[in-house]
């Protein structure tokens, strides 16, 4: 199981409203988040912005892929993508930053 950090940056000014979006997350997304891969999956977010992401999944690029043609997270991430700095063209789900993990304690 491969386990997953990344960044990604919200707008300042779009604080408020990306957290109430995540109170009431599509069914049908939340549904494909499953059936791809994404597992134990958490958002948590500073308040200037830094979005860290977290899960687990067997394979990490088929978990993206899986994503990536569903019609549910193409409407998704449309939606969100104003919601975020730095993408320059790109979806949120294109522009996450992965981290490196260095250390776990199992």
């Amino acid at each position: 199981m491969e386990r997953v950090c990344f960044l990604l940056k919200v707008k300042r000014d779009r604080l408020t409203e990306y957290k109430q979006r995540h109170k009431t997350v599509w069914p049908e997304m939340l549904a494909a988040l499953g059936e791809t891969g994404w597992h134990n999956y958490s958002l948590f977010l500073r308040q200037d912005g830094l979005l860290v992401g977290y899960l687990e999944t067997p394979d990490y690029r088929k978990a993206l892929e899986g994503m990536a043609n569903r019609e549910v997270n193409l409407r998704w991430q449309q939606e969100m993508a104003p919601f975020f700095e730095g993408l320059e063209g790109r979806r949120p789900d294109e522009g996450l930053l992965r981290l490196e993990e260095i250390f776990h304690l199992a």
